[in-house]
């Protein structure tokens, strides 16, 4: 039997910015469908294969626990927030939180189905926030192996191997590496490119490299790879540089937005050439009403960018409509390697790409006093600065809690604050921030 629903609003997909706004429209009294079609995603990609196992794995690695202790922790903690996220939403009188595949029929009307039922669904508004999944490439045996993984089911195994090989050599690889090295695993880093880190400054990049290179971590470049054989004990990797043997391989060449299957054929919503639901400004899909956030617009794949997506939206379907995505202000990014890379902004040599009058310092963190006390003097901190202005326009911090302290330097680059200022503040001792008095010595 069909069963036909109305409300004010149907959001396709538990991430970040769906749940947020689905939180936030019900204490505004409006009826919601929230729409996930797997109980092992309440509350979306970040909590539950992504930022948050990824980070407690890491972080323990850093810590010196074994596997075993990281991977029972980082099961618990992910079945806690998933949980947790669920009845958020489920116990909330105005939220309907339904399990099953969503597909379009139209603009606003929306079938969900599971194996036992069938419902159709209708709003006037629509945000669509289905996320992305791993790009698998047609590798001959790689579909057939039983040792090759992604980014998610790597993290289910019950033990660190002794030798991983990884395909890829971007941002999600290099945490894996550095995080199986810091568990005893042998890595190797196969990268179809000719540089790692291609749109990092050359000089932290280089200093990344070599550290990890330390780490007992292989790395290859220009690398295409042939077949994946599996044998009783082992699986090899044939490749254009031989051949590398593996008890476990992932996968990590990119990610999609995860948009088959979604019915889009059936309305006026508009895909981008890299299967990306093409939006505005203000996130609004070529259908009037409908909306799309987070990864499945792909833009950068960042929870905090989910986030503001839900500001946005809410801004545009409840407030002034005045957020939007041009006024976001600079983003940053962490790279959660051992030790953490973090960058905002322009690098050095893409301002005077750019024509812009610069300047640019670094600091080694050797010449930090609180490496001591972190016991690892690994690390360069890079910042640029607008000479004409007096503006920080850039940096890169490859240093112990870098994670942090780019968000300092966010807050500087949004409102313009002179270096002057940073180089000149009062920051506690012994800490990682006060390197930013000498850092901003230019």
């Amino acid at each position: 039997m069909v069963i036909m629903k109305n409300y004010d609003l149907i959001i396709i997909g538990f991430g970040k910015a769906g749940k947020t706004l689905a939180k936030s429209a019900s204490k505004l009294g409006q009826k919601v469908a929230l729409i996930e079609q797997s109980p092992k995603m309440y509350g979306g990609t970040c909590i539950n294969i992504a930022c948050i196992p990824t980070k407690v794995l890491i972080n323990a690695s850093r810590k010196g626990l074994s596997y075993n202790e990281a991977i029972t922790r980082k099961r618990a903690v992910v079945q806690a927030l998933n949980t947790k996220n669920y009845h958020m939403l489920a116990d909330d009188d105005n939220i309907d939180v339904i399990d099953g595949h969503a597909q379009f029929i139209d603009n606003h009307t929306v079938k969900v189905s599971d194996d036992n039922s069938e419902q159709t669904l209708t709003a006037p508004k629509i945000v669509i926030n289905t996320g992305a999944e791993s790009n698998w490439p047609s590798i001959t045996g790689i579909a057939e192996s039983s040792r090759a993984y992604n980014s998610t089911t790597i993290m289910e195994l019950d033990h660190a191997p002794t030798n991983l090989v990884i395909i890829g050599g971007g941002y999600i690889a290099l945490e894996f590496a550095s995080m199986f090295a810091n568990f005893g695993s042998r890595v190797t880093v196969l990268e179809a490119s000719d540089k790692l880190m291609p749109r990092e400054d050359s000089e932290v990049s280089a200093a990344v490299i070599n550290d990890m290179t330390e780490m007992d971590i292989a790395f290859h470049t220009s690398v295409s790879i042939d077949e994946i054989i599996d044998t009783d004990n082992h699986t090899t990797v044939k490749t254009s540089v031989g051949d590398f043997d593996a008890d476990a391989v992932l996968v990590a060449v990119g990610r999609h937005p995860s948009t088959a299957n979604l019915g889009l054929d059936n309305t006026d919503i508009q895909l981008g050439n890299r299967g990306e639901i093409v939006v505005n400004e203000k996130l609004e899909t070529t259908a009037p009403g409908v909306y799309a956030a987070g990864d499945v617009v792909g833009g950068m794949q960042f929870t905090y960018i989910s986030l503001d997506d839900y500001r946005i939206i809410y801004s545009q379907l409840y407030g002034d409509g005045g957020r939007t995505t041009e006024n976001r202000g600079a983003i940053p990014y962490s790279v959660f390697i051992t030790p953490t890379l973090s960058r905002i902004g322009l690098t050095y040599d893409e301002a005077l790409a750019k024509g812009i009058n610069v300047v640019q310092n670094s600091l080694p963190v050797n010449q930090i006093p609180r490496h001591k006390i972190n016991d690892d003097a690994r690390g360069l901190l890079k910042v640029v600065i607008n000479q004409d202005t007096g503006h920080v326009i850039g940096a890169s911090l490859y240093c112990e809690q870098s994670e942090e302290m780019i968000n300092y330097i966010k807050t500087a680059i949004d409102n313009n604050i002179p270096y002057t200022y940073i180089r000149d503040s009062i920051f506690t001792h012994p800490t990682m921030t006060e390197a930013f008095n000498d850092l901003m010595k230019v």
